[in-house]
């Protein structure tokens, strides 16, 4: 049976880890994996699945971004529908990148003559023009870069070279992150389409053709979320005889996921003429809707990779040995010695040298390619009095300051070796995350017994800390801010830093858009 149909067709932006964020598939819902692309397209009210194969191929230069997609003989996934989809497309991003501000401007468009056909039965949909446009803001933070933007689109397609046409309005806007632990985008995207067409119903003997206008508008709203995570996991050595007892895998997930919600109108089958004559593809009916929700999911096969055993002497039974054994696995500690000394006071300088390191922020000096200075070229001078530029941690304290993370003790000083204390460190992780702008008005109170305790330059961020799960009290509700930290303490605070760079962003940017709106 011919049927009438309308579509909109996925523009696939595919990851790549080495730009600012990474993006879904496309931007009308459709997944994949490395082997198979599927979308819904719309069809008289009824949806259809195609899948297929997909090929990418981009170019970056300077500040500018190219990717061309193409989807060639896309099918249904009920082999009974007689149907195919093809289309070609190049989007260009150019990035404004304002260091000042610490934030990148991004802007897409479509370059060239995007391509485009859909044949159904014995009508065929053929893209005639696509006005396209996106913007996004990018706030570079230390321990993860996070944006939103805006999108609009208007694509028109020929019916049957003049039949009719079909317009696709979209108007939708993103959000997302990216760090090295994970990153996760989601789009939300409104469609409404607009169907214009012109049916010629034959008449009987000596009787001439009927033409009949059909016309009706329905809505897609698509959301659709691209997410990949690493996570640590303990796999233990199934040997007896070996020097060690198991170590940590960092397994890196990545699964796309999205759903569809549309009301459209219900399509029947309608009889003219004194002759009976049928419309086979149908008509819109005039109150009658359907409306309906599709979610779609792909994930990719999981990355696997061994790291490093640490094997120190005086962790084993003490409360925080995961902890402890999980950062030297990820080389955020990097100690060459048998003791970890883990109820010993965390310092300023390896406090630093951690974190920097847990935001995967990496400025060694043997990364560096060497340099020669001219004669007159002046040596490079140490911010901090007590911080020589030959210390092996002088680049990591040096980043954490220029990016804002860390400040001195006082104008000159650094203070490597003072203990950190716990409203310090705090302070330093929301920095990190760039939170510390989070916080209510002055006036206000944290939940903590002993908030009167909290040094007023420390009291915004330990609020926000508090509002989104990185520290709690301890037994009695207290904070124990000016208390110095150990380094078993420390390890289990970076321990929770990391994990809500890996679940908590992905469950705020996708769990809490896709499955609770």
């Amino acid at each position: 049976m011919k049927r009438l149909i309308t579509t909109f067709v996925v523009f696939s932006i595919l990851v790549n880890f080495n730009i600012v964020w990474a993006t879904p598939t496309g931007f009308s819902g459709g997944v994949n994996n490395e082997y198979e692309y599927e979308e819904i397209v719309f069809i008289t009210g009824e949806p259809i699945k195609f899948v297929g194969k997909y090929t990418i191929t981009e170019r970056e230069r300077d500040d500018e971004k190219t990717i061309t997609y193409y989807f060639r003989s896309l099918k249904p996934e009920d082999s009974t529908i007689d149907a195919t989809l093809n289309k070609r497309i190049t989007f260009v991003t150019t990035y404004n990148r304002r260091n000042d501000k610490g934030q990148t401007i991004a802007d897409t468009v479509v370059n060239g003559r995007a391509t485009e056909t859909i044949q159904i039965g014995n009508d065929r949909y053929t893209l005639e023009d696509i006005q396209f446009s996106k913007s996004d803001v990018i706030d570079n933070r230390p321990a993860s870069d996070f944006y939103a933007g805006n999108i609009k689109m208007r694509k028109i397609y020929s019916i049957n070279n003049g039949q009719g046409k079909v317009t696709v309005d979209a108007t939708g806007s993103n959000v997302g992150y990216q760090n090295f632990w994970g990153n996760t985008e989601t789009q939300m995207l409104d469609y409404v389409i607009t169907y214009d067409r012109q049916v010629t119903v034959a008449g009987a003997e000596d009787e001439t053709s009927q033409t009949y206008d059909l016309s009706w508008q329905g809505t897609v709203k698509v959301q659709v979320s691209d997410s990949t995570t690493k996570e640590l996991k303990y796999s233990d050595n199934e040997a007896n005889f070996s020097s060690f007892k198991g170590g940590y895998i960092r397994v890196t997930n990545r699964e796309i996921v999205s759903k569809y919600h549309y009301n459209l109108p219900k399509m029947i089958e309608v009889e003219y003429g004194y002759n009976v004559a049928k419309i086979e593809n149908g008509a819109p009916h005039k109150s009658r809707r359907t409306e309906d929700s599709i979610a779609l999911s792909k994930k990719m096969v999981p990355k696997l990779e061994r790291l490093i055993v640490p094997k120190f002497r005086d962790t084993g039974g003490h409360w925080a040995q995961k902890y402890i054994e999980k950062l030297y696995s990820l080389d955020v500690f990097d100690e060459d010695s048998q003791f970890f000394t883990p109820d010993a006071p965390m310092t300023r300088q390896e406090f630093t040298r951690g974190i920097i390191k847990a935001c995967n922020i990496r400025p060694t000096l043997e990364e560096k390619k060497p340099t020669y200075r001219s004669r007159n070229q002046p040596k490079e001078e140490s911010p901090f009095k007590d911080v020589n530029v030959e210390d092996p941690d002088y680049e990591y304290i040096k980043d954490g300051v220029d990016k804002g993370i860390i400040k001195g003790a006082s104008k000159d000083l650094f203070k490597p070796g003072d203990p950190l204390t716990r409203a310090q460190a705090i302070t330093i992780l929301v920095r990190a995350l760039g939170f510390e702008n989070k916080a209510p008005n002055p006036g206000y109170y944290t939940s903590f017994s002993d908030d009167h305790k909290i040094p007023g330059w420390a009291k915004d961020s330990i609020y926000v800390a508090a509002e989104v799960g990185l520290i709690n009290g301890d037994e009695y509700n207290n904070v124990n801010p000016n208390k110095p930290m150990s380094r078993a303490e420390a390890s289990a605070m970076l321990v929770r830093f990391l994990e809500f760079l890996e679940k908590d962003l992905q469950r705020d940017y996708r769990e809490n858009i896709i499955y609770f709106n």
